[in-house]
């Protein structure tokens, strides 16, 4: 008998040998691949009861904190009560118009000349301030009730320019320019292009 190997014999063999190797390769990566144990080896007993106490202290605060943030949360609808509820910036402008409009009426001022609504501008970080500019000719008594009204309003407002010139009427009207702001959700407010050097 020949110990000699033949050629189909040779590969065989080698296909085995790869075969060897690969399982074993295949073995040593789940080995490390092995999720590490909670506690380790070299923690000891009262460590990993440290740490659970550690855990349960932190879990003990959660209910504290979500009450915190609870009435931070009704604080901040409370301030923003008087915030525009708006969609778009046109909506915004034209309820501030409304507003002023209203106020203007019960106070007995025609005041449908609107000249402008001003595109929204930021208003620190986290709101946005849209203007309103309205003409019209009142009594000066008319005046001041229609700013204490508008200083009464729920909504967040506050008057940008005022102008004030002398009529020539016999009832001494005065013709009057007046800005009025209000604050708006942030998500109305146009997002800044940058600009890129050439």
């Amino acid at each position: 008998m020949s110990l000699a190997l033949g050629t189909l014999d040779r590969k065989k063999l080698a296909i085995l040998a790869l075969g060897v190797a690969l399982i074993a390769l295949r073995l040593a990566t789940l080995s490390r691949d092995a999720p590490a144990p909670v506690v380790t080896q070299s923690e000891s007993i009262p460590i990993a009861e440290h740490r659970l106490e550690r855990m349960r202290q932190l879990a003990a605060t959660v209910p504290g904190k979500e009450a915190v943030l609870k009435r931070a949360q009704a604080e901040l609808n409370t301030r923003e009560a008087g915030i525009l509820k708006a969609d778009t910036a046109a909506q915004a402008g034209a309820h501030l118009l409304d507003v002023i409009r209203q106020v203007a009426m019960t106070n007995g001022i025609d005041a449908r000349g609107a000249e402008e609504v001003n595109r929204i501008k930021p208003l620190a970080n986290d709101y946005g301030e849209v203007s309103v500019t309205v003409t019209f000719t009142c009594g000066i008594e008319q005046l001041v009730n229609f700013l204490a009204a508008m200083a009464n309003e729920p909504q967040i407002l506050a008057t940008n320019e005022i102008n004030i010139s002398g009529g020539n009427d016999k009832n001494k009207n005065v013709q009057v320019r007046l800005s009025l702001s209000g604050v708006v959700p942030k998500k109305l407010v146009p997002a800044r292009r940058e600009f890129s050097a050439f």
